[in-house]
């Protein structure tokens, strides 16, 4: 009995021991898949089970406000002033600025003898005044006449002188601008002077008085050599609305003279004013020159009208000028410019005298409407205060 017990107990150990065993395996594998406090495990899943947010779309940057460019206003146009206005105000001017000749004149012929010397004074005040050798003599030869020989009659020694230079002036030339064409062609006036007499200026300033007139007139800027002198004549026409054909600086005057009249001819113009070069290095370069302008304007429609501008305060060196100028072209008008307070009058009866053609246009001052048409009367008058 004792043995069997002794098994008994050894079988029993020995089932303890193997149960201990197996649950101390069981609690062991437990405690590794079990997740340890105070961790966190993240494991990524392989697949994802939604399928992930699409980013928000960009907002796009609000777009930068387009400037709108308004287009610009149409320039204001000048009114030129009428002819009939520009006469009276010139002819106040010029009585202001010339009276001192016809001052001096009335003063000598209204002494009470009228002896050798006086008559002398009489020819320098009249040289003075650049009105010519040849036409000094002949005005005091008449004057002689009529004041001592013959008495001056029933007129006053102020209405023989007056009678006298208006004479001289020769109110019978024909002073008409020619600025019509034939055959429906625009009449075509060709400005020829040396710089600086402001010749320019003065196309710029006849295109005032034909706007003036309601005529239409187009611009020819072919004085190339002289940029100043084509920008010049642009400003002049933008402000009356006047066009104005242009070239390259340097380009050929030629084929700019023949732009311009062919615009005019194709566009129906009344007129056409073609400025020109006015160097004066030689003559023969300055014949060529205008000839071949001339020449080259003639196949689209002839030349009516080839104005000389003259500056007044030039005196004997105008004559010069004049002088070359007639010889190289058909010149058929003088403008007159700066017949202001420093200029002598008797400039316009010694260049209708030197050249026969008729002072048709005079100049006061810078004002865009300072050029006038001539009259001999209104001039005399004012000479005369």
């Amino acid at each position: 009995m004792d043995f069997l017990g002794d098994w008994l107990l050894l079988i029993i150990a020995i089932l303890l021991v193997g149960v201990a065993v197996v649950v101390g395996l069981v609690g062991s594998r437990r405690r590794k898949t079990a997740p340890q406090r105070g961790t966190t495990d993240v494991i990524a899943p392989t697949e994802p089970t939604e399928a992930p947010e699409a980013p928000p779309e960009a907002v796009a940057a609000p777009e930068a406000p387009v400037e709108v460019e308004e287009a610009p206003a149409p320039p204001v146009l000048e009114k030129p002033e009428g002819t009939a206005s520009r006469l009276v105000r010139l002819r106040q001017r010029l009585s202001r600025s010339q009276s001192g000749l016809g001052k001096g004149l009335l003063a000598l012929l209204s002494r009470d003898r009228l002896d050798e010397d006086t008559w002398e004074d009489i020819e320098d005040t009249l040289l003075t005044a650049d009105v010519g050798v040849a036409p000094t003599q002949e005005l005091v030869e008449k004057l002689r006449t009529r004041l001592r020989v013959e008495g001056g009659g029933s007129a006053s020694p102020r209405e023989v002188l007056r009678e006298e230079l208006v004479s001289l002036v020769d109110p019978a030339m024909d002073r008409r601008l020619g600025i019509s064409g034939d055959d429906g062609k625009p009449g075509v006036v060709l400005v020829v002077g040396v710089n600086g007499a402001g010749k320019t200026t003065t196309v710029g300033k006849i295109g005032r008085i034909l706007v003036a007139e309601d005529r239409r007139a187009v611009l020819g800027a072919a004085d190339t050599f002289r940029a100043a002198a084509v920008e010049q004549l642009a400003t002049w026409g933008e402000r009356v609305g006047v066009p104005v054909i242009r070239g390259p600086e340097g380009s050929d005057p030629a084929s700019v003279a023949f732009e311009a009249v062919k615009q005019g001819v194709d566009g129906s113009y009344d007129v056409v004013l073609v400025d020109t070069a006015g160097r004066l290095q030689n003559k023969a370069g300055l014949m060529d020159e205008l000839g071949k302008v001339k020449r080259v304007i003639e196949k689209q429609a002839p030349v009516t009208e080839v104005l000389l501008v003259l500056d007044a305060t030039t005196g004997q060196n105008g004559m010069i000028q004049a002088r070359v100028f007639s010889e190289v072209v058909d010149v058929t008008g003088i403008v007159l410019t700066k017949l202001d307070g420093s200029a002598k009058g008797g400039i316009v009866v010694a260049v209708q005298r030197e050249l026969g053609v008729p002072v048709k246009l005079v100049g006061l001052g810078e004002g865009p409407d300072d050029l006038a048409p001539f009259d001999p009367e209104a001039f005399v008058d004012a000479l005369l205060g």
